[in-house]
Order: structure tokens, then sequence, then C-alpha cells
């Protein structure tokens, strides 16, 4: 007989499966809101090491052998710390796994921190690349962050980062993409553009909105406590941009902004999706830090009608000019190993279903006409 178990990403119930089996250790038992539809967020334990350079470990060491060879400092995070601008850590997570053979996962940052431009990669041991597991891991997992634009307060049960578990191939190819499309509406476009993934554009219309486009991040600005939801004001972190009538915009090097897809998208119950974070094909910038869309992203069922997809841009060395509907990113969807029995959105009083142009949770909410 062949192997029956499902293949695909593991839904929450199959997470709590792995968890009970001693796959994951969950450090005495998750957070109540800590297992997602599609994923598991994964928080830090109590202590971060500032290191001179980031690193991966390679075939034939562990990363604490590379922390001793790069420390430069220690930090407690029982009560709290802040991880400042343009610094480089290792915190230790208090999951670890034990993976099945034929069990592989992923990493990403949440969708939060990815909008706080907090770069965030997980790294596990003996590893070659970064945010990858192999099958059958076991070992420790550890979280590399580098706040780019704000001072970052956290504390040990922070969560800054998501993983996701599958089994076999599951990424869909370019026929099946535009059949899901055909029958599942992937996304909202009079000329869809689907091949291998959903491509999407810029909105910098800023239609309905009173013309606001996005969002340019300030410098020098207070620290962003990472727990605490709309507690900050706008206007102290961000700079809104208006459009100005030529529906255009120019990236600044080394700039951060946040800006939003002129379609709306859909991520169907039964499947998984994720942005790919940067497209050499369509410019010098780095888009959507934190890539993991999960089921029932824009679903109608789940109050989501379609939803649009908030961009984290980054802009490389050189000014980058961009239009208004010009592609930035692309979406590619994966199968789920069996229907969520909770999805994105209402299920979970989720933060960024049916958004449009949206902030992090952090941001007290916006006045477009301000």
């Amino acid at each position: 007989m062949g192997d029956t178990s499902p293949k695909g990403i593991f839904s929450a119930r199959m997470i709590d499966d792995l968890a009970s089996q001693g796959a994951i250790f969950d450090g005495g038992g998750f957070d109540a809101d800590q297992v997602q539809p599609a994923s598991l967020d994964l928080r830090l334990d109590d202590r971060a090491y500032r290191v001179r350079a980031s690193f991966l470990p390679g075939p034939d060491h562990k990363v604490t052998d590379r922390i001793a060879d790069l420390l430069l400092h220690e930090i407690d995070l029982t009560a709290g710390a802040v991880l400042e601008r343009g610094c480089v850590y290792i915190v230790p997570l208090i999951e670890a796994l034990a993976l099945p053979e034929d069990v592989s996962a992923t990493t990403n940052p949440k969708s939060s921190t990815g909008r706080l431009d907090i770069f965030t990669r997980v790294i596990a041991d003996n590893a070659r690349s970064f945010d990858t597991i192999e099958p059958g891991y076991k070992g420790p997992l550890y979280l590399e962050i580098s706040p780019r634009t704000f001072p970052v307060l956290v504390r040990r049960g922070s969560r800054l980062s998501q993983i996701r578990f599958r089994r076999g191939h599951t990424v869909l190819d370019a026929d099946e993409h535009r059949a899901l499309n055909e029958s599942e509406t992937l996304v909202f476009s009079d000329n869809p553009q689907i091949g291998d993934g959903v491509s999407l554009s810029i909105d910098l219309n800023g239609e309905g909105r009173g013309g606001l486009i996005g969002f340019r991040s300030k410098r020098h600005t207070g620290v962003v406590d990472v727990d605490k939801k709309a507690a900050l004001d706008v206007l102290d972190y961000w700079e809104p941009l208006y459009d100005r009538g030529n529906h255009a915009l120019t990236f600044d090097p080394d700039e951060f902004y946040i800006l939003v897809s002129r379609e709306a998208v859909h991520v169907p119950p039964d499947y998984a999706a994720e942005m790919v974070p940067f497209d050499p094909l369509v410019g010098e910038f780095r888009v959507h830090y934190a890539g993991f869309f999960d089921p029932g992203f824009g679903h109608d069922a789940a109050g989501g009608r379609g939803s649009r997809a908030v961009l984290e841009v980054r802009s490389r060395e050189v000014p980058f000019l961009v239009e208004d509907g010009q592609t930035i990113g692309r979406l590619v969807y994966e199968r789920m190993a069996e229907r969520p029995r909770l999805l994105y959105g209402s299920d979970l009083g989720s933060n960024y279903q049916a958004q449009s142009l949206k902030l992090s949770k952090h941001f007290k909410p916006f006045d477009t006409a301000s």
C-alpha cells in the first residue's frame, strides 16, 4: 500500500496533532490564539544575543557555535528590552521541532512584523538557508531580528514570525492557478495576469481614500511595543502620501513604504498563498516581507469579499519610479492538506480581513481626510 498521509499545508488541527505527538515542543502549551488556520506563531524566549553579523551555521555547525563567535552582548527579555535599529540580534524561540521524516516547514514574518519593517529570519542548526526547515529536522529554532526603521520593544512570548508545515509538493503550477481562478476567482480584476502565480499591481490612485496612496516611514521615532495594539499616533511614525494627479511615486533609496494592491485577492478555504518577497523582474525594490496569506483571506463567507494586499516596500540602491497599475508582486497558491475548521477573518477576529490600505495593528486608526 502507498502512503495515505494527506499532502499539503497543515491545518490548525494538524498542527495541534504535531504538538501532541511531540513533533513541536510548545513550552507547556500554546497560547490561546497562537495556532492560525495554516500556520503557528513562534514565540521569543527570554534571551537575545546581539551579534556582529548575520550568518548561516552551515552543515557542520550549530547556531550556538556561531553566536559564541560573533557575540557582542546578551540581553534579558524577561521584563522586555528595546532592540535598536540597524543591529542584528539572535533570539532562541520557545518552540523546538522533532519533525517526521516526511514533514518540512517554512517560516515568514507575521503581517504586523513586516509592516513595521522588522527584518526577521528563522535559523535552524546546520542550516544552509534561512526560513527553511528540512524534513525530519530535530532541534531548536532561532530568530534573527534586525529592526530597519523603528526601535522595537519585545519580551519573552512576543511573536514576530510564523511557521507553516507541509507534506509533499503543494505549490500549484501555471495551469492549476488559471483553473482555480476560473472556479474560485483568486483576483478581482478586469484583466487578471495568471501564470506561476497571480500578479498584483500597485494602487497609486487613492480613490475612496481621499487620494491617500500610502505611507513613508519617518526616521528617529519613538519605540514601538510589538505587543500593544492601537497605542500609537500614525503621524508620529509615518508621513502620509497623497496622489497629486500623476498617479505615480518615486521610491527613494533606503526608504520604507506601506502601499496597497490595486486588485482585491481571495484565498479559498482549501488553499493557502504566499507573496513572492522580491521579484527581480519588476524593479529595484523588495516587496512584502510578510508573505503568508491564510485560507479564507478575502473570502466572502469569512467577511472578506476580496481583500487588498498591503505591500511593504523597501527600495534598493537607486530611485525607482512606479506608476498606478504597474506589476509589483506575485501571489503563489498552495494546497491545504485539509480545510481548516476556522478561516482567516470573522471566525478568528483577524486584524487585516477586508482591508484596504492599512498600517500595522500597533497604530490608531488614521483619518484619510486629515
